[in-house]
């Protein structure tokens, strides 16, 4: 099928997670390419409305794909500016990642590259969300992306509905298995907190901090990260 294939990211146009994404989606039709300029992680489904985003044309290092532009906005902006100015015709597919940092649990309302997948969703195109465990050293995604492409692009869900496919960190001899219709899990890797400063002008800084904790309950994404088995799942739009 000649699909028409949008992709974007949160962690900007010169990942090498959307590289990868873009140069396995070729074999599935024509690969469009539309994400930030910078990291824009942590952006949820936040779009810009007042002021202007500029769309620049750039060289992408995949041969074959039919263009990539890097955008001033957010990865929804992409998504939406995608749909309506840069592809030709109908968008059939679109693909958010490959996130540098795993993207389940109670991290999936923060996540761009959730929100991205949802933004296509909304507008009723087959989005998919792909995220791997931060700094990972890639070999489980090597070896299971396109195997996992060719399954979950045939399987279509209902309006505002993505699929959320997380990799886990570890060797791929490491790996335990797939698990499947895992739900999303109610808490989050960390449990964050603030330090405080205060400035001499008697202003209160503030800066977030992270205990990493690894307690989620059986049957969820985040368990089966942990567990060391590729997690996926299906993420519900909201609205």
């Amino acid at each position: 099928m000649n699909r028409n294939i949008l992709i974007t990211n949160d962690d900007g146009i010169n990942s090498k997670g959307i590289e990868k994404l873009a140069k396995a989606a070729l074999k599935y039709g024509n690969v469009y390419v539309v994400a930030p300029d910078s990291e824009r992680s942590a952006m949820s489904h936040r779009i810009t409305l007042r002021e202007t985003i500029d769309v620049k044309k750039v060289d992408f290092p995949v041969e074959g794909i039919k263009g990539a532009f890097a955008i001033s906005g957010t990865p929804a902006d992409c998504v939406r500016i995608g749909i309506r100015n840069i592809v030709e015709g109908k968008t059939d597919l679109i693909l958010s990642g490959i996130n540098n940092g795993c993207n389940c649990g109670s991290d999936t309302q923060y996540s761009a590259t959730i929100g991205a997948a949802l933004e296509g969703a909304s507008s009723g195109i087959h989005s998919i969300a792909v995220s791997e465990t931060f700094n990972s050293t890639g070999e489980i995604a090597d070896a299971y992306l396109e195997k996992l492409l060719d399954e979950y692009i045939e399987k279509k869900l209902q309006f505002n509905q993505i699929w959320n496919i997380n990799f886990p960190a570890g060797s791929l001899a490491e790996l335990k298995g797939i698990l499947t219709n895992r739900s999303v899990s109610p808490n989050s890797f960390y449990d964050d907190h603030f330090e405080e400063e205060v400035l001499p002008d008697g202003t209160r800084r503030l800066k977030t901090v992270g205990k990493y904790r690894e307690d989620a309950p059986e049957g969820t994404d985040f368990r089966a990260i942990v567990d060391g088995y590729i997690s996926i799942g299906i993420v519900n739009n909201l609205c």
